[in-house]
């Protein structure tokens, strides 16, 4: 048995998600496909427009056999931590052969090359980084410059850098090499629009166009135009999912989060999860003037600091995500259990080998979590959870609908 790990947040699932996912296959022979997906909050620090089990669905009805979560303890978190966090559910299964990814730059020896300098931090690296913050470089460009010095090869990828998709598969090597993984990274070159590109102009478009079609518009009307960027069954699930409740925004929380700003005020903001005391003092500063969260994440931005850091920063405070939580699950980033949030019928004989070799417990059904986690692993799901309700509350919120208990909704069973 072959099997293929992929991470992903399908924000939401489109062609070139497909493209991904058939082309792994092609290229490795594998028999199944897992996929950890991002909860509820994304990378960037926003709400995800679609819940995860609608995202699960057209993952598992466009080539996924079996979809995994990514707890919001690492999915709302840098890209080292999410791809760490991530990595780790993958290996500790015990049957994920390949680790499946997409970039820009769709060599994964280069890449390779750059996690290396990056995670060990040779001296030679580390003396031409300090030497360019010195110079009054950002550390995007210091970083950079330090690594095709100290390393000439590399300087015709100067670029690598520059790119998402690049970033986070630097990350996810890091991650394989840090955790002393037997999982090969192989990347495929991403297919189409760029990350940030936003035309539908093509078979293979950005999630972020689709997403900005969505939001333009009533979701509903502008459908019969994506129709050609996303796989069929995924296009009738989005359809489906769109007509029962509207796209989430990060607006959506704004007055929950000035509430909770407001609530923490006066013991500062540092001691949540990458908040700065510098940050700390300006959201405090600035908070008389607050109009909304994305209005807020742009008076709080800098040229230390990007916007998307800032959302990130935020809601950790939104969902009360603490230092001291991190901590929690201990300072190698490992997630200690894998959730199941859906998988194929047929897909039996995976999840039996899954049985037999995991090395951490899989949770199919939250009810008997607590029989099967240790308490202080319980307790990390729990909080999960609850940061979860967050999310689950503005969407009943918006569609003017009982809040649902996450632990009564069925898993996606294909």
């Amino acid at each position: 048995m072959i099997v293929n790990g992929i991470i992903a947040e399908y924000n939401p699932f489109h062609n070139g998600h497909q493209h991904h996912l058939e082309q792994c296959r092609k290229n490795t022979g594998a028999d199944y496909s897992i996929v950890v997906l991002g909860s509820n909050f994304t990378q960037r620090g926003e709400p995800a427009l679609l819940d995860k089990f609608v995202r699960a669905k057209m993952a598992l009805e466009s080539g996924a056999d079996l979809v995994l979560e990514l707890p919001i303890s690492h999915t709302a978190a840098s890209a080292e931590y999410f791809a760490t966090g991530a990595v780790s559910i993958l290996d500790q299964l015990g049957v994920v052969d390949n680790l499946c990814f997409g970039s820009e730059c769709g060599n994964t020896d280069v890449l390779r090359s750059f996690a290396e300098i990056l995670l060990e931090e040779p001296e030679g690296y580390a003396k031409n980084l300090r030497s360019g913050l010195a110079a009054g470089h950002s550390y995007p460009s210091a970083r950079n410059r330090a690594i095709t010095d100290y390393a000439p090869a590399l300087a015709m990828h100067e670029n690598v850098l520059g790119f998402p998709n690049n970033i986070l598969g630097i990350e996810y090597i890091k991650a394989i090499l840090k955790l002393g993984s037997s999982m090969k990274p192989l990347t495929i070159p991403r297919a189409g629009s760029g990350y940030h590109d936003r035309m539908l102009s093509s078979a293979y478009v950005s999630a972020k166009a689709i997403r900005e079609a969505l939001l333009s518009s009533e979701a509903t009307t502008v459908m019969d135009s994506l129709r050609g960027q996303i796989p069929e069954a995924a296009h009738q699930t989005l359809k489906q999912s769109l007509s029962e409740t509207p796209p989430i925004t990060l607006n959506d929380f704004s007055e929950m989060l000035l509430y909770q700003l407001l609530m923490t005020r006066d013991q500062g903001y540092d001691r949540f999860v990458d908040v700065s005391e510098e940050l700390s003092d300006r959201i405090g500063n600035q908070l008389n003037s607050y109009q909304d969260y994305a209005t807020f994440c742009d008076q709080l931005k800098s040229k230390n600091m990007t916007y998307t850091r800032i959302s990130r920063c935020l809601l950790h405070i939104l969902l009360d995500y603490t230092k001291e939580d991190l901590k929690a699950f201990g300072m190698d980033g490992r997630v200690p259990y894998a959730r199941v949030l859906g998988f194929k019928k047929d897909a039996a004989p995976l999840m039996t080998e899954l049985q037999n070799k995991s090395e951490i417990p899989v949770i199919t059904k939250l009810a008997e979590a607590k029989h099967q986690l240790p308490p202080h692993t319980y307790e990390l799901l729990c909080k999960d959870l609850r940061r979860g309700q967050i999310y689950e509350s503005v969407a009943a919120r918006k569609t003017h609908r009982a809040l649902r208990d996450e632990r009564q909704i069925p898993l996606v069973i294909l």
